[in-house]
């Protein structure tokens, strides 16, 4: 990323931002009078020098619900630059209030009223806000955010030239690489089912063999178990089908199955639609028995999960709160989970049983085994 370490504000001159001296101050004296040097700016403004990729306007287009371990919105934001390009990038609350501390904390000044050298009063950002629904939450923040990224970028040429401010804006390889589509979720909704039965020509229609079993999560989804047919209807995106099995209809992730027949071209026009997403394996034991479910989520078989999010998601998967995550070690004991050391802890063993037990492409190595707090006697008391 070298090119964004570009000429600071040494290569502005001060009258062109003279405008905004109620708002920020600039260099010392020494500073103008280098700027003033014939081999500067001279006649052109200082806008006119500013880098072709440096941003100057932005704004929010849209929210999208991303689904990971915790679900969330992201902004989608539309960024113009000194040279007109546009671009979108995608950015969480989270993210601005980084933004904002950062550059609070490198020009703020003590005394807003009198602003020193190099310092800004910075536009107010939305506070946080921690119990409400998060996408009325995310769709009330649009005006205001948009409101701070306006001022933000209106402040004095210099400021733009801020590496921290720059870099929120960039556009990285992953936001280049998003489909810019409003809200696209990992589970899309299913057709309505026909009235009228499918005719099921065992060998001309479209069908897949299932080779792992697959739980479903929720009611769009399938029950799969290994060594089933299921008859397909479409595909969902690159990572869903849906299908019939056993007079059920419904969507499930295609890692989990071979296909035997594939469906027409005709009906793939999804499958250019990338997506992460990785599946994980938990249980709920009780008393009357275990529960199992397949759990999949946005995120990258190589993500450490904190233990309040991995907790956070069994309460809302299992619907109850008064729960403990454990997993089990390479003895088969039940170890439970009470930090984020022990997460890690779980990841590094579940890497030395890699290649032991057959699994899909992406699912991840470690599972979850679901107990009640109050439930002690699934742990093993063996000196």
């Amino acid at each position: 990323n070298s090119h964004f370490l570009l000429p600071v504000s040494a290569q502005l001159r001060p009258q062109t931002v003279s405008h905004a001296v109620t708002m920020c101050s600039l260099q010392s004296s020494t500073e103008r009078s280098i700027m003033s040097q014939p081999q500067q700016l001279r006649d052109e403004s200082d806008f006119d020098q500013l880098p072709h990729n440096v941003p100057i306007t932005a704004t929010i287009a849209d929210i999208e619900e991303k689904k990971g371990f915790i679900d969330y919105f992201r902004f989608v934001i539309e960024v113009k630059t000194r040279g007109g390009s546009k671009y979108l990038i995608y950015r969480r609350y989270r993210e601005f209030f980084n933004l904002h501390q950062i550059l609070e904390s490198r020009y703020s000044p003590e005394n807003p009223e009198k602003p020193g050298p190099n310092t800004c009063v910075l536009p107010p950002i939305p506070g946080k806000i921690f119990i409400g629904n998060k996408q009325e939450i995310a769709e009330s923040r649009i005006p205001e955010l948009n409101t701070y990224m306006k001022r933000l970028l209106g402040l004095p040429i210099w400021f733009l030239l801020d590496e921290d401010l720059r870099m929120f804006f960039y556009q990285t390889d992953q936001d280049s690489q998003h489909q810019p589509r409003a809200l696209r979720r990992l589970r899309p909704p299913t057709r309505k089912v026909k009235t009228v039965k499918p005719k099921m020509d065992l060998f001309s229609s479209p069908r897949a063999e299932v080779m792992f079993d697959f739980r479903g999560n929720g009611k769009a989804e399938l029950n799969l178990k290994k060594g089933e047919v299921v008859f397909l209807l479409q595909r969902v995106n690159a990572d869903w089908l849906e299908g019939t099995v056993n007079n059920q209809t419904g969507i499930f992730p295609q890692s989990f199955v071979k296909i035997i027949k594939p469906l027409p071209d005709s009906d793939t026009e999804g499958e250019s639609e990338s997506l992460t997403y990785s599946c994980l394996r938990c249980y709920m034991l009780t008393p009357s028995g275990v529960d199992t479910r397949d759990v999949c989520v946005q995120e990258d078989l190589t993500i450490q999960p904190t233990y309040k999010d991995l907790l956070s998601r069994m309460r809302n998967v299992f619907k109850q709160d008064d729960i403990a995550i454990n997993y089990r070690d390479p003895e088969g004991d039940l170890i439970r989970i009470l930090d984020n050391e022990d997460i890690q802890l779980m990841i590094k063993e579940s890497r030395g049983q890699q290649g032991k037990v057959k699994r899909p492409v992406n699912q991840f190595p470690w599972e979850l085994h679901v107990t009640l707090v109050s439930d002690l006697s699934v742990y093993s008391t063996e000196a």
